[in-house]
């Protein structure tokens, strides 16, 4: 099925914004520069920009070209993809700051979640993300004790802890992923550098892996105003 002129044009412009051709407080081509880019009429461009200014990316005003309110930040759900390489796909630079990482019994609620007895032992990590030196979510993960116990022998400051276990053989099979919003408080209104009590979007996520095996559950809490998430439905045919 062809792709509509203006969901084509849509999608360059968000490239663009996202890879810093065009900056937050850049003005857009003018309407009639568009047209006359895309090779299109002035429907397909207006549809295109009033897209983006429902995602939040522009501000449309009257006899003003379109500017940039903020850069794409949308992790999209078709499929996972580790908040490194996707920070860098949109040209920001990742970064990360380890405030935990223990070899502990488990507390009961995760040693339920895991399937594991609260004899046993769990890895558990706590780190804040960065995105262009701004912290954008604490990410909290707790693994079985034999997936965890690799991260001994990583720099988990250093980048992806999802693609360094995938490097040890771990796969991530299948996710299971849950949002909801919560209020910030203590840690994380401490160390994302927001007040108490202002909203956070939050992702608790559970992996298996290719034998069936719950190996990890995260909960993560994002910075609604740095990252948002778009979900990709496509009826097959």
């Amino acid at each position: 099925m062809a792709i509509a002129l203006h969901e084509q044009i849509a999608t360059t412009l968000r490239q663009q914004i996202a890879t810093g051709s065009y900056r937050v407080g850049d003005a857009l081509p003018s309407e009639a520069a568009l047209r006359e880019v895309f090779g299109v009429s002035r429907g397909p461009v207006r549809q295109a920009l009033a897209a983006l200014q429902s995602e939040g990316l522009i501000a449309l005003s009257q006899g003003k070209p379109a500017t940039v309110r903020r850069l794409e930040q949308f992790q999209t759900l078709r499929t996972f993809t580790p908040f490194s390489r996707w920070a860098r796909s949109g040209g920001r630079v990742p970064s990360s700051k380890t405030l935990e990482l223990s070899r502990r019994r488990p507390a009961r609620a995760v040693a339920e979640s895991l399937g594991v007895g609260a004899d046993d032992f769990v890895v558990e990590l706590v780190r804040v993300r960065f995105l262009d030196g701004e912290p954008a979510m604490v990410e909290r993960s707790s693994f079985v004790e034999p997936v965890g116990s690799l991260l001994f022998e990583f720099d988990t400051d250093s980048g992806s802890i999802t693609d360094f276990l995938a490097a040890k053989g771990v796969r991530f099979e299948t996710m299971e992923h849950v949002f909801d919003a919560v209020a910030a408080e203590g840690l994380d209104a401490d160390e994302l550098g927001v007040p108490t009590g202002a909203p956070l979007l939050r992702e608790r996520r559970s992996t298996w892996d290719q034998s069936g095996s719950l190996f990890e559950i995260a909960d993560d809490r994002y910075r609604p105003d740095l990252v948002t998430f778009k979900i990709t439905n496509a009826q097959g045919l």
